[in-house]
């Protein structure tokens, strides 16, 4: 497993040689689940499997993303029955430099009742005692287990097992320099799906999908419906009702490219969306979240410039061995930690940092700090 992450780490240092200060949408991936020999999940009587549908869903979004914006690049990790492994889809978004990483799939589970959509960023599960947990982390080893069916894989994905929650804890923070944005489109995602063909919204959580994990851009992974239940196979098994949800997604990804073109200080959108993080373990039990509080209003006087390097939605011991020997600040905010490193008084000063911080977080940019407010300016 230490092999594999030390690959990872190495192909996003490949991938930041590339990134610069362009900030246009320019390539976006998306990854229709399963495919070939790896069906998916497939409806009770037999006769419709997740693999169909994750490709005429995907397939119908590129071409919708392609008519509406001619400047990017839309690629698709297949575009036929073809089987690509969970390792195969990563690569080739990370080796187009793609902006952000859209994987379709279509959910399942033994009961009939339990409907909806759902978005996925990557992260960890909720705790071990809880339904949630053991609900996601469900869903989490189906996708998973999909690397069983390639001839080695224990060569690829070094001890990772699908089935095993301890190998779940290397993959807790590897992708927090793109968490920030990747539930900026979650958000925009479960935004333009409610009161589309699939009814029911089950929201937005962080679960630890491999898939997720590989790429080295902001990620997500949508669950459209559960093959299991007869209305949401009804909906996906109507073209129209597929169209509308790629249509609906296109329209996500032109909010979220708008914001990401537009304005490197862009306020995070859908203020009244649902918190991409599951609840904390005392407040799922009260069956209610308890509303966040703000954060404390700051005096203009209170600047800084910093740069910042990963968001999360936990604090973190700023001893974590995740900073590399850094000492953070910690930024919080209503849902995400931001943590910043290299502080400086002036532009000019924390600027200065940026190359060296590149050369070990990728994705890190320069900000404006004042109070908890974090603003990026490049």
């Amino acid at each position: 497993m230490k092999r594999t992450i030390s690959i990872f780490v190495a192909l996003l240092l490949c991938v930041a040689l590339h990134a610069g200060d362009q900030l246009r949408l320019s390539t976006v991936v998306i990854d229709a689940g399963h495919g070939g020999k790896d069906s998916g999940a497939v409806s009770t009587d037999k006769k419709s499997s997740e693999k169909t549908f994750t490709l005429e869903i995907a397939k119908a979004l590129a071409d919708k993303i392609r008519a509406a914006y001619p400047d990017v690049k839309v690629i698709l990790t297949r575009s036929d029955d073809r089987y690509v492994t969970l390792d195969g889809r990563a690569d080739i978004a990370n080796k187009a430099n793609a902006n952000l990483f859209i994987s379709v799939h279509i959910n399942s589970i033994a009961n009939a009742s339990p409907n909806g959509f759902s978005v996925h960023v990557l992260g960890q599960s909720s705790v071990k005692n809880r339904d949630l947990y053991a609900n996601n982390m469900d869903i989490v080893r189906r996708e998973n287990s999909v690397i069983l069916l390639e001839d080695d894989y224990s060569t690829t994905y070094g001890d990772f097992d699908p089935n095993d929650p301890e190998s779940y804890i290397f993959m807790n923070l590897m992708q927090n320099a793109n968490l920030e944005q990747s539930v900026r489109f979650a958000q925009l995602a479960e935004k333009h799906l409610k009161g589309g063909p699939i009814k029911n919204d089950r929201g937005i959580s962080q679960d630890p999908f491999l898939v997720l994990w590989r790429t080295a851009m902001p990620a997500v992974l949508l669950e459209l419906g559960f093959i299991s239940n007869a209305n949401d196979l009804t909906a996906l098994r109507n073209a129209a009702d597929r169209d509308a949800l790629a249509e609906r997604l296109c329209r996500a990804f032109g909010e979220y490219k708008a914001i990401y073109d537009g304005s490197v200080a862009a306020p995070a959108p859908l203020g009244e969306a649902k918190p991409a993080v599951q609840p904390a373990p005392e407040e799922q039990g009260k069956g209610q979240a308890k509303e966040e509080k703000k954060p404390a209003a700051s005096s203009d006087d209170d600047v800084c410039y910093a740069v910042q390097i990963f968001a999360v939605a936990r604090k973190l011991d700023p001893k974590a061995r995740e900073f590399m020997g850094y000492t953070p600040k910690i930024v919080p905010g209503v849902k995400l930690y931001k943590y910043c490193i290299g502080v400086g008084k002036s532009a000019a000063e924390a600027r200065k940092h940026l190359p060296a911080i590149r050369k070990k977080y990728p994705e890190a940019y320069l900000v404006k700090i004042v109070g908890n407010t974090v603003t990026r300016i490049e």
